[in-house]
């Protein structure tokens, strides 16, 4: 299986320090700043946009994971690629063309994936696999960060798994949302091979730490 990789959701850094947490993730074992954008429509809270991403940016060495939780994402693809993401999910629930979306997304320079939330079916994927880069299946309901992590998570990674190896692909499986050192050994072994971790690395005593034990775990 592909290398475990951590990705630290900015959503939870002090957006007063911003540059100092960001610098933080730059000189950690994380792999990817994970960016979570919220529309207040989609889901019922808002992040940031373009402005925060580009801040980001430009002192970030390592790839941006931009996750879009909004709806008719594809208005704004191209805006994203702009200021920086390097990766763009957008879930499958928020776009009437999705084949049409992820193709937009790598014209615009991208990798390119699809976000599920937790009641929507492995199964929607089956025809779609192909053209994504990776897979992020949400362990929370989208929107707030700090939610406790449903179970249902683990049979829905081996479900995904199962589709990814039969039909030969190399496909990434992300998990988002309550992602702890406590869980992350039992997602490696489902299947999952990608990490998002906001509060629990942002909201310990030593973030830095936090991320090298998470990395740890996960390869171990």
């Amino acid at each position: 299986m592909a290398s475990k990789l951590i990705a630290p959701s900015m959503l939870a850094a002090d957006f007063g320090n911003l540059q100092r947490d960001t610098e933080m993730v730059n000189n950690s074992e994380a792999d990817w700043f994970h960016i979570d954008v919220m529309d207040g429509h989609f889901v019922p809270n808002i992040s940031y946009g373009m402005p925060v991403i580009a801040a980001i940016k430009k002192h970030a060495t390592k790839p941006l994971d931009v996750h879009l939780m909004i709806e008719k994402p594809e208005r704004y693809i191209e805006e994203f690629a702009k200021v920086g993401a390097d990766i763009i999910t957008v879930h499958y629930e928020s776009t009437v063309h999705l084949h049409r979306t992820l193709r937009q997304i790598k014209d615009a320079g991208c990798k390119a994936g699809i976000v599920l939330n937790i009641t929507t079916p492995i199964s929607v994927l089956e025809d779609i696999l192909p053209e994504c880069y990776m897979i992020l299946l949400m362990s929370i309901n989208p929107g707030f960060g700090g939610q406790k992590f449903e179970d249902v998570t683990y049979q829905r990674i081996k479900k995904l798994r199962q589709m990814i190896d039969q039909q030969g692909l190399n496909t990434r499986i992300e998990i988002d949302g309550g992602v702890t050192d406590k869980n992350i050994e039992k997602l490696v072994d489902a299947g999952a091979d990608t990490f998002v971790a906001g509060s629990h690395v942002f909201k310990s005593d030593n973030p830095t730490a936090t991320i090298k034990k998470l990395k740890t775990l996960a390869n171990s």
